[in-house]
């Protein structure tokens, strides 16, 4: 029997070191590895690339390792809701590349299917070109991207069985699937982990093969970026 299962997140991050490339799942706070991030932070690991459509808040998420001075260069492609990153990338202490939201969600997805580059009209004419190759097809420019090359992906799931495989809930699936399998080690951390069998097949989202650890998390906070409400009348 397949089994990925690991004891915790101390042994889900086994093998992290500095100046590694993470990828990490979520959209704004929603479906984050809150469980993997807080043990990054523990473990001090710095001058890191971290991959991930934005960069948290300022006292959550990624945020809490741009506090602590452990990333080196952010990839992402909208950091709008946080001081701290605005901060450092003003003042040159942090390096960023920003890229259109459907390329970045490409260029995950192509390194998850082994595929080193690919062509997208996403870009071209801007800074995001620049420096790459660009190439016409048809009677429209295109610009290269390449796949992304990471050491860890850290993803959040709902469900997910002792052989890897995972359901996503809600708006919280965004990234995730696509970074499952982009990476050399897939961390997912889970809600509820179950045993092998257990969850209906038509309902997986990711097949365990993409997944090289697993572990139930705990303690889920699941804030709200940005809450608004309607007056009493």
């Amino acid at each position: 029997m397949i089994n990925k299962t690991v004891a915790d997140v101390h042994a889900a991050c086994e093998g992290v070191a500095d100046g590694m490339t993470f990828m990490f799942g979520g959209f704004g706070l929603s479906g984050i590895a809150e469980n993997s991030i807080a043990e990054l932070v523990r473990r001090g690991v710095k001058d890191l690339t971290c991959v991930s459509n934005n960069a948290g808040v300022d006292d959550f998420g990624l945020g809490l390792l741009l506090q602590q001075r452990q990333i080196k260069k952010m990839i992402s492609s909208y950091v709008g809701e946080n001081a701290e990153f605005e901060r450092q990338m003003l003042s040159g202490e942090l390096e960023v590349e920003l890229i259109p939201q459907g390329t970045l969600a490409q260029r995950c997805q192509a390194a998850q299917s082994g595929i080193p580059a690919f062509y997208t009209p996403a870009g071209y004419g801007t800074e995001v070109a620049e420096g790459k190759e660009t190439r016409k097809f048809g009677d429209k420019m295109y610009v290269m991207e390449k796949a992304f090359e990471a050491d860890f992906a850290f993803v959040k799931a709902w469900k997910g069985d002792a052989a890897g495989n995972l359901i996503f809930k809600g708006s919280a699936r965004n990234f995730n699937p696509n970074m499952c399998g982009a990476a050399k080690i897939t961390v997912a951390e889970v809600e509820e982990l179950v045993p092998v069998g257990e969850l209906d097949p038509n309902f997986i989202h990711i097949p365990g093969i993409f997944v090289k650890r697993i572990f139930q998390g705990a303690h889920y906070e699941k804030r709200i970026e940005q809450l608004t409400v309607r007056k009493r009348s």
